[in-house]
């Protein structure tokens, strides 16, 4: 089973303990469409900060709908993210851990609550040469490279599948035509196979505890973060 995330920043930065005062007690009932005094809550819950981070969980209500013998069945299923705002550097950056659509989801929800309006959170990126970086100094253990922003005409992405994909003459070839998008290699300082998107995305395929997953973040990915 993977675990994913995406680390998004807040536009202007924000002290944590404004973050913390602007999240804490949120919550907000809508009513249900067609489900009589059914209301649908979103949020925000198990707030706890220190000195560099502040974390919890986004908890909120989904209607589904099923198949049951032929009828169809309409129920309300909780979803929880985890998220974390850490300053570094004087940026604020969030971790969601979702997939991404949860994650993006997640980041605009979090925006509305703290700036009244989408926008607040955007995506944090990582720059193509810091990806390229990343692959090479773990090539050995290389598995997957996209391409994207290609100059050849009528071809949009590029890929490459093996390992010791650094030393193989399409590599270079493939740097002259286009940027990485997309990295999947082993982590160099964890026995872990990662794969990490420009914009931000971290998906891990090893088995991985939350904690680890949120450590191996903050340690590692962040750093990469423009």
């Amino acid at each position: 089973m993977v675990t994913a995330g995406k680390v998004f920043k807040l536009r202007d930065p924000m002290p944590l303990p404004e973050v913390a005062a602007r999240l804490k007690g949120y919550r907000r009932e809508t009513p249900l469409e067609d489900g009589g005094e059914q209301t649908l809550v979103t949020e925000i819950r198990d707030l706890s900060m220190s000195s560099a981070r502040l974390e919890g969980t986004l908890s909120r209500d989904v209607p589904i709908a099923f198949n049951r013998r032929g009828e169809a069945v309409r129920a309300v299923k909780t979803m929880e993210t985890f998220f974390l705002f850490t300053e570094r550097s004087r940026q604020v950056y969030l971790l969601v851990v979702e997939k991404k659509q949860a994650a993006n989801f997640a980041a605009n929800l979090l925006s509305e609550i703290l700036f009244l309006a989408v926008g607040g959170i955007v995506e944090a990126r990582v720059p193509p040469d810091v990806l390229r970086r990343f692959h090479e100094r773990s090539s050995e253990g290389g598995k997957v490279l996209f391409f994207d922003d290609v100059d050849i005409p009528n071809i949009n992405r590029l890929a490459l599948y093996g390992s010791t994909l650094a030393n193989t003459s399409l590599y270079g070839e493939y740097l002259l035509h286009g940027k990485i998008w997309y990295v999947v290699a082993a982590s160099r300082k964890r026995s872990i196979v990662v794969g990490i998107t420009r914009d931000g995305v971290v998906v891990v395929f090893s088995r991985i505890e939350l904690p680890d997953f949120v450590e191996y973040v903050l340690e590692e990915v962040m750093e990469m973060v423009e």
